[in-house]
């Protein structure tokens, strides 16, 4: 391991890439997907309990954007470590983007970062992560892409209960976002967040801005609360319901 490399030969990449030669016409990204720590950060202080947290991770994203990969034949790009070592979903000027503390939980391994230190983390982990989702977009510009973000979100927040059970966020194009929630309200029993509970926003979001919106693709990002993913039969019915949702508006969506 070099000097300026936060990563060593026993730790995994810096990001996952599966079903790269998929024909369909999706990219899935999840920037949230592990909760993994670079061997040499430790637990940044924290215990795994708070690790495995949402503060960590968006537990059961993963496994949602893994299945949709195999429904929808997908690429698929998700982030290797905790966004608590850097969020890869969070523009580098932005506090968040090594955060001091989350949900009210000081992050020890993150509150006396010199310079250097903040650099072998971007180096490390945010320009992998991004340049290889550049690289999977830049490989499509001969073929229609969709690109679809997926997250999950705490069921409360700040004391304040969150009554989505999914919501779909998108700005300036939002044609597949109006027709996601079209599709999805079939079910009458959910409550679909239009750009809840999180919106597109530049101060706080990085990988559809940079690289959706950049290329004029049509992009969501879907955040699934995450008393929704406890099991795998929850996890099952979300990718299949979200594939079947896509499927049925993906002609209207392309042309």
């Amino acid at each position: 391991m070099t000097s300026s490399s936060l990563l060593s030969e026993f730790d995994l990449p810096a990001f996952e890439l599966h079903n790269a030669k998929g024909s369909g016409n999706v990219v899935l990204i999840c920037d949230h997907a592990s909760h993994r720590v670079p061997i040499q950060l430790g637990t940044l202080g924290l215990t795994i309990d708070q690790l495995t947290e949402h503060i960590g991770w968006d537990p059961g994203a993963a496994e949602v954007a893994l299945q949709l990969s195999a429904l929808l034949d997908a690429p698929l790009l998700m982030s290797g470590y905790s966004r608590l070592v850097i969020d890869c979903n969070r523009p580098l000027q932005n506090a968040e983007s090594i955060a001091v503390e989350s949900a009210g939980i000081a992050v020890p391994g993150n509150l006396t970062l010199t310079g250097e230190d903040r650099a072998r983390r971007i180096e490390s982990l945010f320009k992998p992560y991004h340049h290889a989702i550049e690289e999977l977009l830049d490989g499509r510009i001969d073929r229609p892409t969709v690109v679809l973000s997926i997250h999950s979100f705490s069921p409360s927040l700040n004391g304040q209960s969150r009554p989505w059970h999914i919501g779909i966020s998108a700005r300036y194009n939002i044609r597949l976002a109006q027709l996601m929630i079209a599709e999805l309200s079939r079910n009458t029993s959910l409550k679909i967040g239009d750009n809840q509970p999180y919106a597109i926003e530049d101060e706080f979001d990085y990988s559809l801005p940079a690289h959706a919106e950049s290329r004029g693709l049509p992009a969501v990002m879907i955040e699934i609360r995450q008393d929704g993913l406890s099991t795998a039969t929850d996890i099952s019915g979300w990718a299949s319901r979200l594939a079947a949702s896509y499927q049925q508006i993906e002609s209207e969506v392309l042309n």
